[in-house]
Parts: C-alpha cells; structure tokens; sequence
C-alpha cells in the first residue's frame, strides 16, 4: 500500500512540475506583450481578453488542480486522464481534452456525479449523452505550487475500489477562519445536481444545518455564468443575504472561483435604493430583540401578525386595491388655460389619460399627460401674431404650467402607503379596503407613520407602490436572483422579486428548522412554490451536514425531534469527534465558569470560537466581563459590517449563518429556553454553528428536549 502511495505520489509531482512549466511558459508570453493603453477599440478588446488571460494563469500556477479522473469513453478504447481545476487550461496545441478542465465543463461533472460502481458513468454534452468506464477518481491538494496530498478515492483496478469519503473527511475537519470558502474539490453529487440545473426555474432548496446551501448557490452563479455565457451577466445578478456581515463572510467565494461583479446585497439595502429616497429604517436590531427576548410574553403568530400579514399576497392584492382606486382621482378637476382665452378642456385631458396612455403605469402616464399638454401650449403659441403678446403668453403659460402640474399626484410610495393607512390627509379610499387589513396591523401601523417610523416589514409593500405607478426600469431586471436564508422571506418578498427576475431564473435556499423569523418569514416552501406554475419550480432536499461532528449533528437533531418536532433532521458525514459537553455551572458561578470554559476552548488550536447567549444584553455583559479580564474577544450585535473571526460573544439569533471551531452555549436552561417550538429552534441554531467541539452549560435545570 505504501508503495502504491509512493508511485501516486511521484506520478502526480511529475506531473506538476510538467503542468506549472506549461502554465508558467504561456504567462511570460503573454506578459511579454507590452500592454495597450491606447484609444482603438479593436486594441482595446484585444487587451481585455490578455489581461483576462493573464489573470486566470496567473491563478492557475499557483493551484492548477485538485482532481483527476480517468475515464474511457466508450467505443473509443483510450482511457485519459482528465485533470480538473478551477480555472480551464486550453493545451496550445489541438487535443481532444484541454490541459486542465475547467470544473463547470460537462464533463468536469463525471467527477462529482460519479459515486462507484462497475456500470457506465455518463455525462450530458453538447452533441448529446456520453457513456464511458471511471477507472480512477483522484484527489489533489495543492497549495503554493506545492503537492501536498494525493488520495485515491476510486480505483477500479485496486483490491479495494469502493468510493472513500476519506478525502471529504480530511477536509471537513481543517478548522476554520473569517471566512466562507469554495467547495469545488470537495462537491458531493447531490450539491452538483443543484449547482448545474437548468437555469429558467425558481429552484427551492430545503438543506439542513450545515449542508453547504449557501456555498451550492454561489457555485451555481459560477456554473450558469460559464454554461449560459451568451445569456446572462454577472452584472445582472444578485445575491440577497440576511446581514451586511454574512454579505463580509461570503465575499470571499465568488472571486475564489473566478467570478465578480455579481451583486450582493441585504434586501432592505436594494428596497431603499429602488425607492431612491433618504428615508430611515426603524434600527432591525430593536424588533429582533423585542421579538427574541419576549420569551413568554412572545405574541402568538397568526395571518393578522404585522409580519405575516404585510409579507402576504392578501396584502399584495390589497395594494393593487389602492392604485386602482387611485386611478379617477388622478387628473385635476377644471380646464386648462395657459392664458386668457386659451383652453384645454378636461375631457381632452381625461382622453389623453385614461384612453391614449392607458397602457402606462400612472407616473408615467402623467408624465406623458403633462408633456403632451407642454405641446399643445405650443402648438397654440404659434398661432400668435404679436411678438409682444407672444412673449408675455410664454411667461403666463409657464406660470400656469408649473402651477397645473402641481395639481397632480406625485405617487410617491411613502406618501400613498400613509395615505392607506390614513396617517395624511388626502382623497378618502372606501372602507372596503380598510375592512381588510386586521386592526392591529392598521392601528400599529398608523402609529409608527405618524412619527414617521417606517419598518422593514414595509419595504415590500414601498417597492410594489412604487413599481405600480412607474413600472421597472430595463436597468433594474436581473437575470437569476438568489435567495439565501429564504425562510426568513415572506411570499410578497419573492412575488415582489419575481417581477424583476427574467424567466423566474431563482435560487431559493433555507431551513425550516431555522425558521426563528416566524413573525414573518415562510412556514412552507408551499407558501414559495405556490407562486410559481408547477413547470416553472424545482425543490430540491440536502439532508447530509458537512459541517458539524457526528456527535454534534446527533445532538442537535435530537433537540429537532424533541423541541422542534420536526421531521427534518440531519443525516451526518462520518467525522467523529469530542463528545457534546452538557455542563452545570456549580459552586464557581456563571461567569467565571464561562471564562474558565472560554480560556480552555480557545487554547486549543481553532481559529475561531464563539459564546453565544440568549440576550444581547447578556452578551454584552460577557464581552465587558471577558475583556475586564484580558480575552481578546468581539462582540457581535447586529450592526457589525464584517465578521472578524478569533474569540465571538454574540445573542443566539445573530448566528444564524455563521459558523465556529468551536461553541460555547451559555444559559441552556429552561429560564433562557422555553419548553416551545420557537426557543427549541434558537437553541438549535445555536448548537449546529459548531465545527468540531459543542459546549452547553447551565444553571439549574435544562429543558426537556436536551440531553443532558
């Protein structure tokens, strides 16, 4: 067997050297080649497609590959060894294969698609299904040029040649930074038939804990703008996430993969841009920490909840209610008359309105009203003999103009929405419509717009206002939208998204085991795939978790089954690892205990390990308690723009997306976790954010879905 590694070994470092040398030899070449800064257009191109080459192997030489496959076609009686990397290599000379294989090419996917077997492997080209024998499936770590690992994870010709999950294993238990990280060696067949599914549906992704949703959607970017260059652009895509950090945390992916310029934005950050309008936000942290740390005193959700209710397509409906009742009020009673004797009667004008425009939405149509009546002023201008009278109707007609435009609605969004909420003074809607929005909505609202208090629960209902009256700009469109924590979107959200998505081209990830936004995000992925035709969606389930131990994944699921009762639980990759630790507090108090478990935790050797707590106040009594005694340590409460890694003291729900070396969980107790669904699931947020080592520690008694 050491001989067998020994020959591998010496195989794949010869290969290397040949593969860098090749690599190295093309980059001097082109970086020979002085660089154009001139003003031809044609030179121009020229330079851009250099320097792009320039860049990608300039990447390569530094880490050409990280896999092999040797695979024979069938009828073609050659096997040949297919090196796959991140970045393509094209051989100079004409071969049937390039010099290293780009990841997303078709036949890149045998690697990630083949699971063992005697049977034919096949692979989906262009000229149609291509069928074959896999004789070796190989792994390659290299970093800095240098070989580091080589591992065989199929070998039809060993005495052993089953699919090993060794590879994975090793690089599951590498510790972890500040940082999302690229999984293209390590991609599992369920994950690649994500990441290369057809681009024109709205895919729904159900991934437990730890099942690399987030980090599937971004490769997806990456293969649809490699499968469907001519089609989309990265410009055109956007990536909404649930916080500016876990956008900080991310980040780093897409320009692993070769991939920029794709959008990444919050939601709240897009809504405000389209209203275009320096209107603040009542701070999120405020209604996530009334809503979190309620405990008992939690309202119960229901349709008439605020959230639920403005997050519906009830209240979509409701609005387009609004706009069409909008629509008679919309042009000013009386004639016009630029000056004495010159009339533009309002018939004419409502003509012009309601028949000529009507195809518009209502801004533009009063604009093109307003510039249609500018013309007919001038139209009747040159019928005027006097050049003194002329001048002095020109001065009157701007006047008058200026004076009738502003008898016009504006629509403004913030406008019409207090305006449905009676909040202004302005023309009365019928009662019809009030009669349907649930009194604590209406009254709740009302009050909040008139101290000018506006929420992120509002934002959808703003952009759809908006939108209504003054359509969407060609700009605006997007080419595939993806969705990270989806669960936390209502279904207004995602119609509102749809209407600026090209073919309901989404991405729509999220767990319903995480659902801790329950006053206002999806309680169903019905409620997502419900807006779209049966054709037009795909749902897809990731149950295996990549991320935790085996000791902490079945921990956790049992929190799931007992607290949560839920039927989706996690089905672990076999890492084991140091049992959960289940810790009273006892004899030396809260606190020094923690700092005691913190100081032990962090001496081993992980990047990154977190205290989380149920408060935020009580997280920033730890963080003033640990840095009183030396720990070098963040904390992270919401308005934080970048995730920095090392020593973390953070509430539970804020951790919703990140994940730890190693967790310490503070206060896993009956007085910080109630006996229901919603403090069952904090608890299990909090617990699958570790990596390697959980700890749980607690006064007194723990609930009664945790095994102490």
């Amino acid at each position: 067997m050491e001989q067998d590694f020994q020959s591998a070994y010496q195989e794949e470092q010869q290969r290397l050297t040949q593969v860098m040398e090749e690599i190295d030899r093309r980059l001097q070449k082109l970086q020979s080649v002085p660089v154009y800064t001139g003003h031809d257009f044609t030179e121009q191109v020229l330079e851009a497609g250099r320097e792009e080459r320039r860049m990608a192997l300039g990447k390569s030489l530094q880490e050409p590959y990280f896999g092999r496959l040797d695979f024979e076609e069938k009828g073609k009686g050659e096997r040949k060894p297919l090196y796959i990397g991140k970045i393509g290599v094209d051989r100079e000379e004409v071969r049937e294969y390039p010099l290293v294989i780009d990841w997303r090419a078709p036949v890149a996917s045998l690697f990630y698609s083949f699971t063992g077997g005697e049977d034919l492997a096949s692979y989906e080209a262009p000229e149609g299904l291509i069928e074959g024998l896999v004789y070796l499936k190989r792994n390659v770590v290299i970093r800095k040029q240098i070989l580091e690992r080589v591992a065989d994870t199929f070998n039809r010709e060993s005495d052993d040649p089953a699919v090993s999950d060794e590879f994975l294993v090793y690089r599951l238990g590498e510790n972890k930074d500040n940082r999302l990280r690229d999984i293209v060696s390590t991609i599992q067949a369920e994950q690649d038939q994500i990441i290369r599914a057809e681009r024109g549906k709205a895919l729904v992704i159900q991934g437990v804990a730890g099942s690399g949703k987030t980090t599937v959607a971004l490769h997806r970017l990456a293969f649809l703008l490699y499968q469907y260059k001519e089609q989309v652009s990265a410009e055109k895509m956007i990536i909404f996430a649930p916080n500016h950090m876990f956008l900080d945390y991310i980040s780093d992916v897409l320009p692993e993969l070769g991939v920029g310029s794709i959008q990444q934005r919050t939601f709240n950050d897009w809504a405000l841009g389209m209203l275009d309008t320096d209107l603040q936000l009542a701070p999120a942290e405020d209604a996530l920490q009334t809503w979190f740390e309620s405990g008992a005193a939690r309202p119960e959700v229901n349709e008439a909840t605020p959230g639920r209710f403005k997050g519906s397509l009830v209240f979509m409906r409701l609005l387009e209610k609004v706009v069409q009742q909008l629509e008679p009020l919309s042009v000013p009673e009386g004639d016009f008359s630029p000056w004495d004797g010159a009339v533009l009667s309002r018939n004419e004008i409502l003509h012009w309105f309601n028949e000529e425009y009507k195809p518009y939405p209502l801004a533009k149509r009063t604009e093109r009203v307003l510039a249609r009546i500018h013309r007919w002023v001038e139209m009747e201008l040159k019928k005027t003999a006097s050049a003194a009278v002329l001048k002095e109707r020109k001065k009157k007609a701007a006047q008058r103009e200026k004076a009738y435009a502003k008898k016009w609605p504006q629509y403004e969004a913030v406008k019409m929405y207090k305006q449905l909420f009676q909040a202004v003074k302005g023309p009365a809607l019928p009662s019809s419509i009030l009669e349907e929005i649930p009194v604590q909505v209406l009254k709740g609202t009302a009050a909040d717009l008139k101290k000018n208090v506006l929420r992120e629960e509002d934002l959808p209902a703003l952009v759809y206002l908006h939108i209504l009256t003054h359509d969407i700009d060609s700009g605006s469109r997007f080419d595939h939208v993806v969705i990270d924590e989806a669960q936390d979107f209502s279904p207004f959200h995602m119609a509102l998204l749809d209407l600026f998505v090209k073919g309901h081209s989404f991405t729509i990830l999220g767990d319903l085991s995480q659902g801790i936004h329950a006053y206002k995000g999806v309680q169903s992925w019905d409620e997502v795939s419900s807006l779209f035709d049966s054709g037009d969606t795909g749902y897809f389930a990731l149950t295996r978790s990549y991320r935790s131990t085996l000791e902490i994944i079945e921990f956790a699921n049992v929190i799931l089954k007992k607290g949560v009762r839920s039927g989706i639980t996690a089905v672990p990759v076999f890492r084991s690892g140091d049992p959960v630790r289940v810790l009273p507090y006892g004899p030396q108090g809260r606190k020094q205990h923690l700092l005691s478990a913190l100081r032990e935790l962090s001496a081993k050797e992980y990047r990154t390990v977190s205290v989380l707590t149920r408060t935020l106040k009580e997280a920033k009594e730890l963080h003033a308690y640990f840095t009183e005694k030396g720990i070098d340590i963040h904390l992270i409460d919401g308005s934080m723009k970048q995730y920095e890694g090392g020593l973390s003291v953070l509430p539970v729900y804020l951790s919703k997306g990140l994940e730890f070396d190693g967790v310490i969980v503070a206060d896993a107790d009956e007085q910080h976790y109630a006996a229901d669904a919603m403090d069952a699931r904090l608890l299990y947020v909090g617990c699958t954010r570790a990596l390697h080592e959980l700890w749980l520690m607690y006064a007194e008694q723990l609930p009664e879905y945790v095994e102490g």
